[in-house]
């Protein structure tokens, strides 16, 4: 929006800060000075070095706005001087500027704003070596003033400068060991703080005003002073998702300092979070988002203090972004009829909580056998603490390295023919190992987290030592090597592209606002993940696409994702009943007669036992093994080749081995093998035809006459993901095969979960477990804590009246006046008025600049990703749970019409989810049930039918070796009205009960948020949008 007198603002800072060679600025500030500008609304004015230090302030440019800061050799005194005659809006006060150069201020301007400070003492020397009697310097310790630091301790200068026990960055070191050091300096006056154990990373926080923070960590140097650098040569930054509390303590600072723009350090350690830095103007290096944030952010801030008469609200596109080639919107991710597009007024959202399955994954392998072989025997006792009978797991890449070590030395240097009928057993073996081998080789080093090794003992023996002392020794294990199972670079885009359609269409009218909604400290999200390698990237990626994340995988999952395996995976609870289905899933299958039951309800066709299952299933299975068979003889005759390919020269002459580490990160294909012929991802010939090779034994023995029923979805996830990463290999009969596996699977698969619905709620409710009642325990939080800042704003408004009924209507229309002011958060006080250190600045963001529909609501997020399991049993429970005894009156929590949908859906595929959104109608009374509304919808995920036609998307998706995720559907009637209490009652039966959980908080804790924020979200809060002037 073009002005016609713009707003200038003066850049009053040394060249040093702002340069960035030849450019007038650096980068951070020029990236944000050029969003500031392409709004048409201002004028940036950069005074330069000549101005600042030689001319008088009289002849400095007059400018609306100042940024100014000090650093070394700059004349703060002069820019105040500047300040009190021109007047400007300061974007961060001068005065208190004075304060961040010494240690000793900070700290105790911290502590008078409760602000929590590492333990620390002063020691303060007038004169360089000065003996003091309060401070006593022992081998292991230091004390001041009675205060005892031991080793290891941090040591820091007062005066902000010189050299801490940590140094400022140079090149690579950021703080210096010296192990001959022995005694404390002695020159000057310095801060001793207690070392805390941090788990290796510092956080760094910066704000922009006091409603809103970015923050991301590094590795710590304090322990080897390296700091972490990318191959560009920048530090490498983890993002960070802050606490309340914490952004509580972003805001105080901001506050306590009167510095909008401000940089500070945050140590986390056992549980609590200290400030221990604060080093005012800063700003986040390569961050486009944070970069629009801070555009955004500071135009309100500036248009309030100097234009309120203009708008501050933020165009549909930023200006920045008009000529930007616009991505087309959720490529991977269609639009679906779950999400309900209107709300009334008084209806705020209040809580997100989203059950999400991984991504498009590689097959699951497995290879079993019996090992007598010394070499491995040994590796038993070396890793499980010489325990003979004990189970031995190998995970990490020193055990791996063993392995495959030993591996090496047993695998046969000639090999039979892959067909050869000699010593059956014994190349049957030797073809193992040689499996192994190939598998632990895969990549060409251990990167991820997606092998590992188990190895049992069966049989043991005594041999005599030397000594002469007895000691038991296994002889004969089986080893089992699990492998496979990692997610894709299709599963990643899929996760990121979810993540990315959530952040536009999960929150209601809000688009990118969600960003903003996180940063200004309205967001309290968390995401959790199973142990699974697959499950956690997947949460990583989605988080990327979700908060608009920059870089690789990696740090976001370290940073931002917490494991809870007892939570979200595992099948141990209900194994007894799950092999019971399978049993009677078997004898379904394989009789003779029809495979469903028809005498069950026409109405209710998923009522009957093994419903979904085709009726021609046992015809199917013998279609079933014969197709197996022709596929896999197809990719012998290619291993083949392979192999000798490899006898007469690498293969990796011509083609570089797949490198896991690198593909970690990629949302893309490896062109190159695709078109070499090879297969997508890592896998070569040989272990693709291991995967099938096991496939057409297990699932027929021909010496039993046996099917194998457990092999079906097995047989159809081979399938699936040759149809779509190996297409160009042309595997005749795959398409056929295809057809058949997924007629199968779709009956077999919802049915090892439970037979019938009455099994599926029992297995569903033993799996979910806990899930369940982790879910009960965010929508409780979210409720209570929105009941405590009603009754808050309640008691504030009845305290208001009592007030007013006390003054004369002339101070009564004053005071609303006021109240009204200062509702709007707008002001120009802030230069009028430098008593204010201890009440909140009133320039302070309006959050209704985030675009967001209710800008005053805080929204708890919660994130579950999980295997298919747990997709299955927690639909399972919410379909079903009315069929407990104890709930038999109750309609189901799933509408007829939603329930005919699951029955016809069969898979719930990879990106497959449940969301859960609960809304707070504050129009109605706190203790109505109707206060408090639950919203279920589901996607099916990955839609694999357009594979299945021959068209352009069809091909689009083949070379992309990408599935689009379906759209959300509603599990309710349109206009349904399921209430908070209804849910629960209706849920608790299945659900671990809260005393069950750990203690999530210290005891005295009630809540996620503390008193003073709570009182704060009551002034953001817009519950009687009607307030109390009728009475008045």
């Amino acid at each position: 929006m073009a002005v016609s007198e713009k707003i200038k603002i003066g850049v009053c800072v040394m060249e040093k800060k702002v340069k960035c060679g030849s450019e007038v600025f650096s980068a951070p500030m020029g990236q944000i000075f050029d969003r500031l500008q392409a709004f048409g609304e201002f004028e940036v004015i950069h005074f330069g070095d000549k101005v600042i230090l030689e001319d008088p302030i009289e002849s400095w440019p007059v400018c609306d706005c100042l940024i100014a800061f000090y650093s070394s050799g700059y004349p703060l005194e002069k820019a105040e001087a500047y300040a009190a005659l021109r007047k400007p809006f300061l974007v961060n006060e001068l005065e208190p500027q004075h304060l961040l150069h010494d240690r000793r201020k900070v700290y105790e301007h911290l502590e008078l704003f409760g602000i929590p400070v590492p333990k620390y003492a002063l020691v303060i020397r007038e004169v360089p070596d000065e003996e003091l009697d309060y401070f006593i310097e022992e081998e292991d310790f230091v004390e001041v003033h009675g205060m005892r630091f031991w080793k290891p301790f941090v040591e820091k200068p007062v005066d902000g400068g010189g050299m801490k026990e940590l140094f400022r960055k140079v090149g690579n070191r950021s703080s210096e060991f010296h192990s001959e050091v022995r005694r404390v300096r002695r020159e000057g006056s310095y801060i001793y703080e207690e070392f805390m154990p941090t788990g290796g990373t510092d956080v760094k926080v910066y704000t922009v005003g006091p409603e809103y923070a970015h923050a991301e960590a590094r590795k710590s140097p304090v322990v080897d002073g390296v700091v972490m650098r990318n191959p560009d040569g920048k530090e490498i930054r983890y993002p960070v998702l802050l606490t309340p509390a914490e952004k509580e303590m972003a805001r105080k600072v901001c506050i306590a300092f009167r510095q909008s723009v401000c940089g500070f350090d945050l140590l986390r350690s056992e549980g609590r979070s200290y400030v221990c830095d604060v080093n005012g103007w800063s700003f986040v290096k390569n961050s486009h988002k944070y970069y629009d944030d801070s555009a955004c952010v500071l135009r309100k801030m500036l248009l309030d203090a100097k234009a309120p008469h203009l708008s501050s609200v933020i165009p549909p596109t930023l200006p920045w972004k008009v000529n930007e080639l616009v991505q087309p919107s959720e490529a991977l991710t269609r639009q679906g009829s779950g999400i309900n597009g209107t709300f009334g007024q008084s209806e705020e959202l209040r809580s997100v909580i989203a059950v999400i399955r991984h991504g498009d994954r590689t097959p699951k392998q497995k290879v079993k056998l019996k090992v007598t072989e010394e070499r491995l025997l040994n590796l038993i006792l070396k890793y499980n603490g010489g325990r003979p009978r004990s189970e031995t797991k190998l995970k990490t890449a020193v055990q791996l390295q063993d392995l495959l070590d030993a591996t090496r030395m047993l695998v046969p240097r000639t090999r039979p023919g892959l067909e050869s009928d000699s010593e059956a057993e014994g190349v049957e073996h030797a073809e193992k190992l040689r499996q192994v081998k190939a598998v632990l080789e895969e990549g060409g080093h251990f990167s991820g987290i997606y092998r590992k090794v188990q190895l049992k003992p069966l049989k043991w023996d005594k041999v005599t030592k030397s000594d002469g002392e007895v000691e038991e020794r296994p002889v004969e294990a089986l080893m089992v090597l699990k492998y496979g199972g990692v997610l894709t670079h299709a599963g990643r885009k899929q996760a990121e592209e979810l993540g990315r359609y959530f952040r536009n269409k999960i929150y209601p009218g809000e688009g990118t606002g969600l960003l903003r909604l996180h940063s200004t400290y309205r967001h309290d999200l968390k995401i959790y993940s199973s142990d699974e390698g697959r499950v956690q990237m997947s949460a990583a990626a989605f988080a990327k696409g979700l908060l608009d994340l920059e870089g690789q995988l990696t740090p976001i999952l370290v940073s931002l994702v917490s494991k809870d395996s007892s939570m979200l995976d595992g099948l141990e609870n209900a194994s007894t009943e799950m092999d019971e289905a399978k049993a009677r899933l078997n004898e379904i299958i394989t009789s003779s007669a029809n495979a469903v039951d028809t005498n069950g309800s026409q109405e209710f066709p998923w009522t009957v036992d093994g419903a979904g299952l085709p009726p021609n299933a046992s015809e199917l299975l013998p279609e079933l093994v014969k197709l197996t068979k022709k596929v896999t003889e197809q990719v012998r005759l290619l291993a083949k080749d392979e192999v000798e390919q490899l006898t007469e020269r690498s293969l990796y002459d011509i083609i570089p081995p797949y490198d896991q580490a690198k593909a970690l990160g990629k949302t893309n294909m490896d062109v190159d093998r695709i078109a070499a012929g090879l297969p997508c991802g890592s896998e070569g010939f040989l272990l693709m035809y291991a995967r099938w090779k096991k496939l057409e034994r297990d699932l027929y023995n021909e010496r039993k006459e046996r099917f194998d029923i457990s092999q079906i979805p097995d047989v159809y996830d081979s399938c699936k993901y040759d149809l779509l990463h190996n297409a160009h290999l042309n595997l005749e009969g795959l398409n056929e095969l295809f057809k058949v596996a997924q007629a199968l699977a779709d009956g077999v698969i919802p049915n090892e979960y439970g037979i019938n619905p009455k099994q599926k709620l029992k297995i569903g409710s033993k799996i979910a477990r806990r899930l369940l009642g982790k879910i009960l325990i965010d929508v409780r939080n979210t409720r209570e804590e929105a009941i405590s800042v009603a009754e808050l704003k309640n008691n504030q408004d009845h305290a208001l009246i009592e007030n007013e009924d006390t003054e004369a209507k002339s101070k009564n229309s004053h005071k609303n006046d006021e109240i009204r002011k200062s509702s709007t958060m707008s002001d120009t006080s802030m230069d009028q008025d430098d008593d204010d250190d201890d009440k909140e600045p009133k320039y302070r963001l309006d959050p209704k600049y985030a675009n967001v529909k209710t800008p005053e609501r805080h929204v708890r997020t919660r994130l579950y990703f999980t295997s298919e399991s747990h997709i299955h049993s927690l639909m399972n429970v919410l379909r079903y749970c009315n069929l407990d005894e104890s709930l038999q009156e109750e309609e189901s929590l799933v509408c007829h019409n939603a329930l005919e949908r699951l029955f016809q859906t069969k898979e719930l595929d990879y990106m497959s989810y449940i969301v859960l959104r609960m809304f707070e109608n504050t129009a109605v009374a706190l203790e109505d049930p109707k206060r408090y509304r639950i919203e279920l919808t589901f996607s099916r995920g990955a839609d694999l039918s357009p594979l299945q036609k021959k068209n352009s998307e069809a091909t689009s998706l083949h070379q992309e070796h990408t599935l689009p995720i379906k759209g959300t559907e509603r599990l309710q009637e349109v206009g349904s009205y399921l209430t908070l209490e209804t849910m629960e009652k209706m849920i608790r039966p299945f659900a671990m009960p809260p005393e069950d959980f750990p203690p999530a908080t210290p005891a005295g804790f009630s809540g996620y948020f503390t008193k003073s924020m709570l009182e704060r979200l009551v002034n953001l809060w817009p519950f009687h949008k009607q307030t109390h002037s009728s009475g008045k």
